[in-house]
């Protein structure tokens, strides 16, 4: 079995949890916003205009936009993902959504500098009793992967509690995409695999990162489309995500990518 420890992790102090929280903050805020447009006939790059207006009238930055640098710079400001799309969907006026599809969002807005990352997997419309099953195991993935972190825990019992989650409901879990740390960077050690990779790095008082598991009505395979971008499901079955950003406390964790006032576990 795959094992390893993973170095050069960074820990927080209590000035970057506030700038995260705040960050977060401003990430659910956002994807609350685009998620109360997503209907039947609007085109994914109507959701990348409102999100692109929503963190200029705050004097944010979107992360994604330009990310990955001149060779291969990510076109857009926020990831649309429908359907077969496992992940880094990108928004365009031609992709017009219709009733019983689902779309993932995932948005990165930055706040004085620190990262806020989260997405979540909307209905459009009334989903077939499959595609709702899907995606309300998904979340509940997310929310198996949360309730292991705490300090003393290892990584790996993160992918293993999100795996046993999907596999017991019969599907599949992505293996070529994973949470990472997060803050300043978009991406940072450590990486947080949504399978059980026998990671025996130990969790520790102020670790940043997300837990972003991809769940997929078929194989766990995919495979990245020619724009270097989209990454599809190998059988073009449904796949849903959902993602927050968190940081380890003393005594457990705390969801930064939450409105404030919101407890994720009531």
């Amino acid at each position: 079995m795959f094992s390893k420890v993973q170095k050069n992790i960074e820990i927080m102090n209590a000035e970057g949890f506030a700038g995260m929280r705040k960050a977060g903050r401003n990430a659910a805020s956002l994807l609350n916003h685009l998620s109360t447009m997503v209907k039947p006939g609007i085109c994914t790059q109507d959701l990348d205009d409102a999100a692109v207006a929503w963190v200029k009238e705050r004097g944010l930055i979107n992360a994604p936009l330009g990310y990955g640098g001149p060779d291969n710079a990510f076109p857009r400001s926020i990831c649309t993902s429908v359907n077969e799309v496992v992940c880094h969907g990108i928004p365009n006026k031609h992709e017009i959504l219709k009733k019983g599809d689902i779309i993932n969002i995932d948005v990165t807005p930055i706040t004085d500098g620190y990262h806020g990352d989260t997405s979540r997997t909307i209905f459009v419309g009334e989903p077939s009793d499959e595609i709702r099953k899907l995606v309300e195991t998904t979340e509940l993935c997310l929310r198996k992967g949360i309730e292991v972190v705490k300090p003393g825990a290892r990584l790996g019992d993160i992918g293993k509690a999100i795996e046993a989650c999907a596999h017991a409901r019969g599907y599949g879990v992505v293996k070529d995409f994973v949470g990472h740390g997060i803050g300043r960077r978009f991406h940072t050690p450590p990486q947080i695999a949504h399978y059980d990779n026998g990671d025996r790095t130990r969790i520790k008082a102020g670790m940043v990162f997300t837990i972003e598991p991809m769940i997929n009505l078929g194989t766990w395979e995919s495979e990245i489309l020619d724009d270097g971008w989209t990454a599809i499901t190998l059988d073009g079955k449904a796949s849903a995500q959902f993602e927050h950003t968190m940081g380890v406390t003393e005594k457990g964790v705390e969801i930064f990518t939450l409105e404030e006032g919101v407890d994720y576990f009531a």
